[in-house]
């Protein structure tokens, strides 16, 4: 079974980080998304998504994140039930955080954040490094620019701007026994 959701939406609400009575750290916020067609007032809707984070996750969104600011998150949906004052019973969705990203936006206030933060991901080391985002979860394909984003342990090597040596100091020798010409009969696929 797949139950993985990936958002990116501005926090709607000032953010206040919580502590359960065992003194874990809980913080629950909402995230406007815009769905991707306009009504017929030409105006996009939003749809307002409740998202729960713990432990230090919760600590770092309300550190790092605020009202308006634009955030990217990746956790799971789950749906929990409760009853109110009236005996009325209540079904609540909400979408559980594992691991959340800078969009690449530009902070408000000064300060330079460095995007990365993350417990979970798509790849061996389990974290996200975001450097020169275009807005979104780039790595795999997930939407937005690759504009820099390379989540998990599986970053390209860096680009060496070295000068390759030329054709005259390297002899490369006869490679006529590798030229073979297939015809389109013999194309194996």
């Amino acid at each position: 079974m797949l139950n993985r959701v990936i958002l990116m939406g501005r926090i709607t609400q000032d953010l206040e980080v919580r502590q359960t009575p065992n003194g874990v750290s809980t913080l629950t916020f909402n995230v406007a998304v815009e769905r991707n067609f306009k009504d017929q007032n030409g105006q996009y809707q939003a749809d307002f998504i409740t998202c729960v984070a713990w432990r230090q996750q919760a600590e770092f969104i309300g550190r790092y994140f605020g009202k308006g600011r634009m955030i990217a998150l990746e956790g799971n949906l789950r749906t929990r039930t409760y009853e109110d004052k009236n005996g009325s019973r209540h079904y609540v969705t909400e979408v559980y955080v594992d691991s959340v990203s800078f969009t690449g936006e530009k902070a408000q206030q000064g300060g330079n954040y460095q995007n990365s933060y993350g417990n979970g991901g798509y790849g061996s080391n389990g974290g996200y490094s975001n450097g020169g985002n275009n807005g979104g979860f780039g790595g795999g394909n997930y939407g937005g620019n690759n504009g820099g984003n390379n989540f998990g342990g599986n970053a390209p090597a860096p680009a060496n701007n070295a000068q390759a040596p030329s054709n005259d100091a390297l002899n490369i020798g006869d490679l006529s026994d590798f030229e073979e010409v297939l015809s389109d009969d013999g194309v194996p696929f």
